[in-house]
């Protein structure tokens, strides 16, 4: 547990105990060499605890699907995948539930007779939101299975330090596709080259969330952070999204990644007390967020509370729900997430049937070998449906490769996207000075047990729409 309090402005942003990647020592003898990377990294690899691999499952799967237990080189039938995600730990709900959605496209795919003949397999590591284990797993995905390309990746403390890595051997074209992460250094230069993203970025979520509150005259914004890379990107965004309005941030509190909801938030929320915000942005994951949302109501810190789509948000509500079996909405009044999707309630968007069909199709679940603690999954999530249009447009731009699937061959297929129809009302498009796609960020609200989207800003948060107990 850790905080800084208000008027403290570090100028080169908040302390940040991971290590930047850029700036990592090189292993002994210089320069990573492909070699040092398969005797450092490989060597203790098979003995982590987070890195399981995933060979021929003895769960059901999806028509079409099967799980690859072999190295070296591809069949001809095959494109493989590489996967290093959060399938353990307090944030295993973030990678379930994105396996999940993706799966539910490849599914459909595989069962169709994949990309240009060629079924999508995945090969699937745990890294438990931890950088460590995920670098100790990309390693081994580039250099022991070799993978065709690197996708379903899950944060940024673990993304950031796999960038380093696909930039030292840039000579083996290995990109990195649509990891879960708004954050900035896969999106700009030294390592912005080696990624495509889908998503709107950090900046984007916090620029909406921190306009919105000032218009509706809640300009005295503190924020509670991660202590690490996802932290200090989603800070970054909310101290530069106020200074265009001539603010600063009005207190800040951190917590340290893997806390969990059982944690006691009473230090971070009496920090932020004491700034008098008119509300707080939250950068964190579901359990840590959850806890701090708990002990705010509890303590009467009663201001609107707004959390980044990467938090989770049916795990946070869940766990808000839960704790007051005399009233589940008890918790719930102040929240206002924001997302990079639209919502998956809406069917009048076309790929939300399509997902929600194949989601009820194939149920896909994390096979066993993976599986180290329980974990519910839900029918339907704003994660999945991420997951599901990342899979989508994936399979799209795998059928754009002309012949044989070749790494060299994929900047020419992303940039060939323009103007393409995901079926979400927002048209995808890439090129080498674009390698977002999407740019819409979505506000949504919780309303009778679920989230619903947020129309009217002022009539739900503006000063005077409380009632006498103070609830919006």
């Amino acid at each position: 547990m850790s905080g800084s309090r208000k008027g403290t402005q570090p100028s080169d942003g908040p302390p940040v105990p991971d290590r930047d990647p850029a700036r990592a020592a090189p292993p002994p003898g210089g320069l990573l060499t492909r070699r040092s990377a398969i005797r450092a990294g490989l060597a203790g690899l098979l003995g982590a605890p987070f890195a399981t691999s995933l060979g021929a499952s003895t769960r059901p799967l999806a028509p079409g699907l099967r799980w690859s237990g072999k190295q070296g080189a591809q069949p001809d039938d095959e494109i493989l995948l590489g996967v290093s995600a959060a399938f353990s730990g307090p944030s295993r709900g973030l990678g379930t539930e994105l396996y999940r959605g993706a799966m539910s496209c490849f599914g459909q795919i595989n069962e169709q007779g994949g990309v240009n003949g060629r079924r999508i397999v995945l090969k699937l590591y745990d890294d438990g939101y931890q950088p460590d284990p995920c670098v100790e797993n990309t390693l081994r995905l580039m250099l022991e299975d070799e993978v065709f390309l690197l996708f379903g990746y899950v944060g940024t403390p673990t993304v950031t330090r796999v960038l380093p890595l696909l930039k030292k051997f840039q000579d083996q074209q290995m990109y990195i596709f649509f990891p879960f992460t708004g954050a900035q250094p896969q999106r700009e230069p030294p390592y912005g080259e080696f990624a495509f993203n889908l998503r709107a970025s950090y900046g984007q979520e916090t620029a909406g969330l921190v306009d919105n509150f000032v218009r509706i005259g809640r300009r005295r914004i503190a924020v509670f952070y991660q202590a690490d890379a996802y932290g200090r990107s989603g800070w970054a965004g909310v101290r530069a999204a106020l200074a265009r309005h001539g603010e600063t941030i009005a207190g800040e509190a951190t917590y340290r990644r893997g806390t969990q909801f059982t944690s006691v938030m009473r230090p971070q929320v009496e920090i932020l007390q004491e700034a008098s915000p008119d509300a707080v942005i939250c950068v964190g994951a579901y359990a840590a967020c959850a806890a701090f949302a708990r002990d705010a109501m509890d303590l009467g810190l009663h201001v609107p509370i707004a959390n980044l789509s990467f938090v989770g948000s049916e795990n946070l509500l869940a766990l808000l729900m839960d704790a007051s079996s005399d009233d589940p909405a008890y918790y719930t009044p102040w929240l206002v997430n924001s997302q990079v999707v639209p919502s998956y309630e809406d069917t009048s968007i076309q790929s939300v049937p399509e997902y929600r069909n194949l989601m009820d199709r194939y149920d896909p679940q994390v096979p066993e070998e993976l599986v180290v603690e329980p974990y519910d999954p839900f029918p339907y999530s704003f994660t999945s449906l991420e997951g599901y249009l990342d899979a989508k447009l994936l399979t799209e731009i795998l059928s754009r490769i002309d012949g044989t699937p070749e790494r060299g061959k994929l900047n020419d297929a992303v940039f060939s996207v323009r103007n393409y129809d995901l079926g979400i009302g927002e048209r995808v498009s890439f090129g080498p000075e674009r390698r977002q796609g999407l740019q819409s960020v979505y506000y949504t609200v919780v309303e009778d047990g679920g989230f619903v989207t947020l129309s009217d800003w002022e009539a739900k948060f503006g000063l005077d729409a409380t009632t006498n107990d103070g609830a919006p």
